[in-house]
């Protein structure tokens, strides 16, 4: 991706700048191709993402690690904040939670989904839901709270 044939990032909306990564025009955080998930959807207060867990994510006990629950949910829950900034306005994560309710088998599709309840001058505060696609069962539940910021004029993301 050519980053020039796209505003510069402080320049646009961070639903604009989630946009510009699904269609394309721009790439996403590279701990999405690391983690095998990405962004699939941006609307004002809601974003999704899609993964599929591998066995490469395992903890010591051979299940999906925890950490791979808690970095899907807290990229949706932050970007569902985000969705709702002005240009000029970007987010980080200040606290998340995640309630992991059963084990996600390797190799299956799940969707996780953060949706904004507050977005204010200084903090914005999402929850989010981790679904199976295919079998629609809830695997796990998170919660967030990100500090607002204000962009640097020649952020590129």
């Amino acid at each position: 991706m050519t980053e020039q044939t796209v505003p510069q990032r402080a320049a646009m909306t961070g639903l604009d700048a989630l946009r510009s990564i699904i269609d394309g025009r721009r790439d996403g955080p590279s701990i999405g191709q690391v983690l095998n998930f990405r962004l699939t959807s941006a609307e004002e207060g809601t974003v999704i993402f899609d993964g599929t867990p591998l066995p490469d994510f395992a903890n010591p006990a051979g299940t999906v690690h925890g950490g791979w629950y808690g970095t899907i949910l807290d990229s949706c829950m932050t970007c569902a904040v985000l969705s709702r900034l002005p240009a000029g306005r970007g987010c980080t994560t200040l606290e998340f939670k995640v309630n992991v309710l059963r084990p996600i088998p390797y190799g299956m599709a799940v969707r996780a989904t953060g949706r904004t309840q507050h977005v204010g001058r200084s903090t914005g505060v999402a929850v989010g839901e981790l679904t199976g696609i295919e079998d629609g069962k809830l695997y796990a539940t998170g919660s967030t709270t990100c500090a607002v910021l204000p962009l640097p004029p020649g952020a590129s993301f």
